[in-house]
Order: C-alpha cells, then structure tokens, then sequence
C-alpha cells in the first residue's frame, strides 16, 4: 500500500544536492539511491532543490525515480526532468543585466553568464584565468560531458539571460558584492564553497527567483499540503523558510543549523536517507500492518 493511501497529507520531501544528498565526491552512494528508490515506489513524492543545472543534477539522479520536478540554480528554474521542460524561469532585465556587467569591469573579475536560448541553457564564460573558475569549468566538461561557450564580452550574448556566477576568494567575492549590492531587482546569493576552504560562490539572479518562490510553485501546482527540507549551506535557508519542517546534515553551515527543526546525519554517512528510512518507511510499514489486521 502507498505511503500517499495511508498518510491523509499529501507530502514533499525536497533536498538540496552538494553537501545534503550528495556525499564529499559529489556523487549518490549506492545505499542512498537504493533508500530513495525503495520510499519512491511506495509513493513517497521526492525532488531536489539546487543551485546546480540541469546539465549536472539529471545525470548526478539518473539512478533515482525522481517523480517531482526540479528546483535548479537557487530557484531561477524548475524544470520537468520527465517531460525534459521548463516549467518556470525567472529572466534578468537587461538593463540589470548591465549594471551587474559594469561592477564585473570595475572589480575585474570573471565569471558565468547563463543564458535561455529556444529553452536550451547556454554557458557563457569570457576567460578563464582564475584557477578557480577553471577548475569549475573542467570537472563539468570532464564528469558531466557539459558545454560551455567562450564570447570576447558577455553584452553582446542577446538571448534572455537569466544567471550570473562567480567563484573566488572571500575578499574579491565581497569587493563584486559591494559594487551590486544596490542595484534593484536582483537576489544575490554568497556561500562559501564546501569543497574548499579559500574559496567562495556569489550568484546573481532576478529578485523573484529563490527556493522559496520555487517551493511554493510546487507546493501550490501540485497539491502539497506538507514540505519536508533538507539542506546544509547558507543557499538552503530561503529552503527552510519554505517548508513546514527542515533538517540540517551534521555537516551543515552553522548558520543553518539554527534554523532548523533538528539536525540529522552527515551526508557522507547517508543522514538524509537513514532519515527518511527511520521516519518515513517504518512509519508506512507501521501503518500498512495495523490495517491489514484490521481487515
């Protein structure tokens, strides 16, 4: 019998990637697919919420049945990884879009440009002289087979852009947020990096865009009456802010911690999933015993 037949609130659970399901090296280990797949078929509605594209998160689930849409690049995307669409996208104004180029010239720093072409997601990126930025850029050419474009100045990309990137030390990262952080209209995102020690993200997108604007589209288009989230880096926290109940890995931003319902599991010992195992499954398989003797 399904978990949906047995529990009277329509449920999601939703899980930030890197640092929450993911373990150190990025991947899925086989016994947190194996737990996802086996609550899925029960009926369990899963799905995540990343600042990652679809290029990386569909193959990094290829292995998961995922039955939700996705939430992608701290919400300016939710995209359909059955019927390969989007299904909502948040766009930056050119004129916005221009102001972010000019703090880029003025603090010289480089970065990604991502822009929406007939529904294809195009990388931009003008050099890449950051050892960084380089890094970044191979591991997802190499592990996930995706394309990025090189263009001699991003104002010349005409398609409809849609999210800006940097990777860098904390100062620089600070100095590009001193020179955005007044212009309007936008949503800026900075964390720190959970792979390295030195090194920080800052991430520049349309002002309605976030997981929580993403949370609620899902909560709303498709009928939940409960969210359960998951996560670990200052991103997750418009996540939390989301849902009805949230949960930090052991390995979570303290920052985070604060914030949520109760911390859980490390993501490199399967937290999440020995969770939803500990609180979902044995409570399904609880209630599907005591009606059967009922019968």
């Amino acid at each position: 019998m399904a978990i949906r037949e047995t529990i009277k609130a329509k449920t999601l659970y939703i899980s930030d990637l890197d640092g929450t399901l993911l373990n150190r090296n990025a991947e899925l280990s086989e016994y947190t697919v194996n737990a996802l797949n086996t609550l899925i078929a029960k009926g369990i509605y899963f799905s995540v919420a990343t600042a990652r594209t679809a290029a990386t998160s569909v193959l990094m689930l290829e292995s998961v049945a995922i039955n939700i849409p996705l939430i992608l690049m701290n919400g300016v995307l939710i995209y359909d990884i059955t019927g390969k669409r989007y299904l909502k996208k948040e766009l930056l104004e050119k004129e916005k879009t221009h102001q972010i180029l000019s703090a880029m010239r003025k603090t010289e720093l480089r970065g990604l440009m991502y822009a929406l072409a007939d529904d294809n997601l195009i990388t931009y990126y003008e050099r890449l002289d950051s050892e960084a930025l380089k890094s970044f850029v191979d591991e997802r050419v190499q592990k996930y087979n995706k394309q990025f474009f090189q263009i001699d100045n991003f104002a010349n990309v005409e398609t409809e852009i849609i999210y800006f990137c940097f990777l860098d030390t904390n100062d620089n990262i600070h100095r590009l947020y001193k020179e955005t952080k007044d212009i309007g209209g936008l949503r800026i995102e900075m964390y720190q990096d959970i792979y390295s020690d030195d090194l920080w993200y800052m991430e520049i997108f349309n002002e309605t865009a976030s997981k929580y604007n993403a949370v609620q589209f899902l909560r709303q288009n498709y009928g939940f009456d409960k969210v359960i989230g998951f996560g670990d880096n200052l991103n997750d926290i418009p996540l939390f802010e989301a849902c009805d109940e949230c949960y930090a890995v052991a390995n979570a931003n303290p920052k985070l911690k604060e914030k949520a319902t109760a911390v859980i599991g490390e993501n490199d010992e399967d937290g999440l999933a020995k969770w939803l195992e500990e609180n979902v499954l044995r409570k399904c398989c609880c209630t599907c015993t005591q009606m059967r003797g009922h019968k």
